[in-house]
């Protein structure tokens, strides 16, 4: 699926290139402004575009980067806390790794 990152869901450590197609972490949190849309606590970003039904991938280049993820999200996903709690399993998935191992996360096991 072609995905194009949606800036104001943007976690402030993220930077998105200037096609909106790619996102790297940085070092410090930018200055942005609040937003109910943007995640402040864990490190994710949404497309402009969702989906309900069908089927879906990402081609993904990570480079030489030891740490990465990748996944999705519900709309619904808390973005303003920590997603912890059993109320909040489901609402975001992923896949990655550390450098060591790749594993397959709920939010409340990142």
């Amino acid at each position: 699926a072609d995905v194009t990152l949606d800036p104001d869901t943007a976690h402030p450590r993220l930077s998105l290139s200037l096609d909106r197609r790619s996102v790297k972490l940085g070092e410090r949190r930018q200055d942005l402004p609040d937003n109910p849309k943007r995640f402040d606590s864990d490190y994710c970003v949404l497309g402009s575009q969702g989906f309900t039904a069908g089927r879906h991938y990402w081609e993904v280049e990570v480079g030489g980067r030891r740490g990465w993820a990748v996944g999705a999200a519900r709309e619904t996903a808390r973005r303003k806390e920590k997603t912890v709690g059993p109320h909040q399993k489901r609402e975001i998935w992923c896949v990655g790794t550390n450098g060591k191992k790749y594993q397959a996360l709920t939010a409340t096991e990142q």
